[in-house]
């Protein structure tokens, strides 16, 4: 029947998961420490949903598209207050005054980096998340410096939570069937000092846009006299070959330097 409901029409480039027992097992990946609340992103026709009910008195869904969110209200014992109608980009747990929750869900292909930012503004508040996304996507996530797959979402993610590689998803177990594999991560929160998150942000973004150039070119924006902090040894090497650890001592000594 839920085949049937959304088998003609997907606006929004998503991809239905099918299968009872991924979905419980992607469900089964939240442990419920030191919180109590689930915010689930795109539930679709709810088959994540169906398992977080049962373990979890306080959920909520946000949802883009109408018609989904009209099937989500009939099917679901959920509050109006509960399914929420927007882009979960422009959504702020400010907005019901969340404080403390975990994150779930099927992410889109085509916004899941984005997604993953909008997670990243409000981390404060998110211990966990457990997501599906993209395979090529997921392992661009978890990927160490040295590696061609690491970047700018590898290390803004990892700076924030440990990332596991919790398993791969074969593309058939979704309808329509997308063209590539899945991967579902499991995020959970670390205890980090950033004292200027929106540095570090452009920091990284700057080193992967001109990653071809070393740092000590490719940051020269920063400040006039660069060569203040030219004695720092990580400067003569590329984005790709530093640590996550090491651009968070790269921005400290940005700030120091200002």
């Amino acid at each position: 029947m839920r085949k049937f409901f959304y088998s003609s029409r997907n606006k929004l480039d998503q991809h239905f998961l099918s299968d009872q027992k991924i979905a419980e097992k992607i469900v089964k990946n939240l442990s419920f420490k030191d919180y109590n609340t689930v915010v689930e992103i795109g539930p679709g026709l709810g088959i994540l949903t169906t398992y977080l009910l049962n373990i979890c008195d306080k959920v909520f869904l946000i949802e883009i598209d109408e018609e989904l969110i009209s099937f989500l209200r009939n099917n679901f014992p959920l509050s109006k207050k509960q399914i929420i109608h927007k882009n979960f980009l422009e959504w702020s747990p400010e907005e019901i005054n969340l404080k403390n929750f975990a994150l779930i869900g099927n992410f889109p292909y085509s916004i899941s980096s984005q997604i993953l930012f909008h997670i990243l503004k409000y981390n404060q508040y998110i211990p966990e998340c457990v997501g599906m996304f993209q395979k090529e996507v997921a392992e661009r996530i978890v990927s160490h410096n040295d590696k061609k797959t690491y970047g700018i979402l590898s290390v803004l993610v990892q700076t924030f939570y440990d990332v596991k590689y919790l398993f791969t998803v074969d593309k058939n177990v979704f309808f329509p069937v997308p063209n590539v594999m899945s991967a579902v991560l499991f995020l959970k929160r670390k205890k980090v000092e950033i004292f200027n998150k929106d540095l570090l942000f452009k920091c990284v973004k700057i080193s992967f846009n001109q990653r071809r150039k070393i740092l000590k070119n490719s940051l020269k924006s920063f400040k006039k006299k660069i060569t203040d902090f030219y004695n720092l040894p990580f400067l003569n090497k590329r984005a790709e070959q530093l640590s996550v650890r090491e651009f968070l001592q790269l921005t400290k000594e940005i700030e120091i330097r200002k």
